[in-house]
C-alpha cells in the first residue's frame, strides 16, 4: 500500500516548493501534482504543513556501557524517541572496551542495534593502536559500510588517543577513503584539573565545568585540525562548544582545509549557570562533556551556523537517570556524562532557530538533515525529498506548539534537560521508510523495523580533497 501526502509545501535544503508526495515500497516515487493513486492508498492532508526529510542525528550513544554504568535509553526506546520528534535516521558509536578489537565492538553494536525503530548507521572508535587495528577498519569499509572513524581526544585512562594513534589512524582512514572525527578536549589538561579542584575541596557539579575549560577544547581542536591538515584527511569535530574551538574550525576553513563542525542543540541553549543550581540533582543531569558554556558561546555558535563554520546539529544524546547520576554524588568526576537531546533536537532548533530568524527553514533542514547526509555519503537516499530517495520524511506544522517535559517525553530517562520549554514548531508525522511511525501525537514505532545503513567510502569529492591537500599542504598553508 502507497501513501501520499498532498496539500503540503516541500521544504528541503536547497528550495521550497508546493507539491503532494507518493511513497510506495519504502521510497519516495513522485512528488508533483495531480498523482495518480490506488483506492487503498493511505493519504495524509499536509495543509499549512511543511513536508521535510526526516531529520538525521549524526551523534547519538544509545545503551552506551560508560563509567561503571549503561545509558539508559537503548536502541529501541531511543530510536522511537528520535521517531517522535522528526527524527528518522541516527548515527551511532561504536566504542571498544579495553580488551575488544573494532570488530568484535561492531558485532556487539550491531547485535544491540537490532532492535531499533528508524534507519541507522555506525561511526566506529579507534581507541588504541594494535598490530591488527589497520586491517580492521579495512574490513569495516570494505564490507560493513563504515566510512567514518571517532577518536576521543579526551577520557585519560579509558578511550583517549594520544597523536600517535591519531596519526596512524587518520593515515589509514586517508588511505581508505574514510572521514575521521574527533572528541577536542586535552585529556591530560583536563585529568590535571580535576585532581586541582577536587584537592580545593570542590566536589559538586560546579567543578565539571572548571576543569574543562574552553581553552582545553580549543587547544584539542586545533591539534586535531593540524594533524589531519599534515596527513591530508578530512575532518569532523563532534559536538563544538566554544568560542576557540570554533575559531579553529574557521581558520582551518577559511584556508581550503575540508573541516566541518558538528553543534548541539544543546550548547546552542543552554549555559553553564545550570551548574551551580542549588539542586544537585538538578545540576547533576546537565554534567556532559565537553560541558555548557557562558552565553557569549552560545551567540557565536549560532553565528557559526548561520555563516556555514558549523555544518550540522547533533545530540550526543547519552541519558542516565538520576540513580545513575548519583554515583557521582561526592565526586564531580564519577557523574555519568551524558545528557538527553534525540526527541527534541528538531523542535528546540526550529524554537531557537526559525522562529528567531536565526534560521531559514531550508536551513534548518540543511542543519539537521541534509548536511550530514551528504558528510556522510548518505545523500540523496537520505537526506532530501527528491524522488528515488527513501522515504524517510516528517510532516512538520510550523504553527503546533508543545512544552516539552519529562512527564511526556517517550525516552526512558527521568530527567529533561529542556523541561518546560515551549517551542512553537513541532512533527506532526513522521515516516520512516514509507511507513507512518509517528501521527498527531500517536507513537507507533516497531522494534527491530529500522534498517542498517551502509556508507561507501567517499570517491570522487575525496580525490579532491587530496589533490588539495597536495597542492596546499601544511607548509603552505598560512594560519
Amino acid at each position: 500500500m502507497g501513501l501520499l501526502i498532498k496539500n503540503g509545501k516541500v521544504i528541503n535544503a536547497d528550495r521550497s516548493f508546493n507539491a503532494d508526495v507518493y511513497c510506495e515500497d519504502g521510497k519516495i516515487v513522485k512528488v508533483g501534482h495531480n498523482i495518480d493513486i490506488a483506492s487503498d492508498t493511505e493519504v495524509i492532508d499536509a495543509k499549512g504543513s511543511y513536508i521535510m526529510p526526516g531529520g538525521i542525528d549524526p551523534h547519538t550513544h544509545m545503551q552506551l556501557p560508560f563509567m561503571g554504568t549503561e545509558a539508559i535509553d537503548d536502541f529501541e526506546s531511543g530510536t522511537a524517541a528520535a521517531l517522535a520528534g522528526g527524527t528518522t535516521s541516527i548515527i551511532d558509536f561504536v566504542i571498544p572496551g579495553a580488551d575488544d578489537s573494532l570488530l568484535d565492538a561492531y558485532k556487539t553494536w550491531s547485535d544491540w542495534a537490532s532492535k531499533s525503530c528508524c534507519d541507522y548507521t555506525f561511526h566506529v572508535a579507534v581507541t588504541k593502536w594494535t598490530d591488527n587495528t589497520a586491517k580492521e577498519m579495512e574490513t569495516l569499509v570494505k564490507e560493513h559500510g563504515v566510512n567514518s572513524f571517532k577518536h576521543f581526544m579526551a577520557y585519560k585512562g579509558a578511550m583517549m588517543c594520544d597523536d600517535e594513534v591519531l596519526y596512524n589512524s587518520f593515515e589509514k582512514a586517508k588511505e581508505l577513503g574514510a572521514i575521521v572525527s574527533i572528541h577536542a578536549e586535552n585529556g591530560e589538561l583536563v585529568d590535571r584539573l580535576q585532581k586541582k579542584i577536587k584537592a580545593a575541596g570542590i566536589t559538586g557539579p560546579e567543578g565539571h565545568p572548571q576543569s574543562r575549560p574552553p581553552e582545553i577544547e580549543g587547544e584539542a581542536a586545533n591539534r586535531g585540525i593540524q594533524i589531519a591538515l599534515t596527513v591530508g584527511v578530512p575532518l569532523y569535530v563532534v559536538h563544538t562548544s566554544c568560542i576557540p574551538a570554533l575559531q579553529a574550525i574557521t581558520r582551518a576553513r577559511t584556508a581550503g582545509q575540508t573541516v566541518y563542525g558538528e553543534v548541539l542543540s544543546q550548547h546552542l541553549v543552554i549555559d553553564e549557570s545550570v551548574y551551580y543550581n542549588k539542586d544537585w540533582r538538578f545540576a547533576a543531569h546537565h554534567v556532559m562533556s565537553p560541558p555548557f558554556r557562558a552565553k557569549e558561546h552560545q551567540a557565536a555558535l549560532w553565528a557559526g551556523l548561520k555563516g556555514g563554520m558549523l555544518q550540522t546539529t547533533a545530540t550526543d544524546n547519552c541519558t542516565f537517570c538520576t540513580e545513575q547520576k548519583e554515583m557521582g554524588k561526592d565526586d564531580f568526576t564519577k557523574i555519568p556524562n551524558g545528557t538527553n537531546g534525540v526527541e527534541d533536537r528538531l523542535s528546540v532548533i526550529w524554537e531557537h532557530g526559525v522562529n528567531t530568524g536565526r534560521l531559514t527553514p531550508n536551513e534548518f533542514v540543511a542543519v539537521t538533515s541534509t548536511n550530514t547526509a551528504k558528510i556522510f555519503n548518505m545523500y540523496p537516499k537520505k537526506g532530501v525529498i527528491v524522488e528515488g530517495a527513501d522515504a524517510d520524511i516528517v510532516v512538520w506544522d510550523p504553527n503546533n506548539t508543545r512544552t516539552i517535559s519529562a512527564k511526556t517525553h517517550r525516552q526512558k530517562v527521568d530527567f529533561n534537560i529542556y523541561e518546560g520549554m515551549e517551542c512553537k514548531g513541532n512533527a506532526i508525522y513522521t515516516i520512516s521508510r514509507g511507513v507512518v511511525r509517528y501521527a498527531k501525537g500517536e507513537l507507533k514505532a516497531v522494534s527491530g523495523s529500522g534498517k542498517y545503513f551502509k556508507r561507501a567510502p567517499f570517491s570522487e569529492d575525496f580525490k579532491a580533497m587530496q589533490r588539495w591537500y597536495e597542492l596546499n599542504g601544511p607548509e603552505k598553508v598560512s594560519r
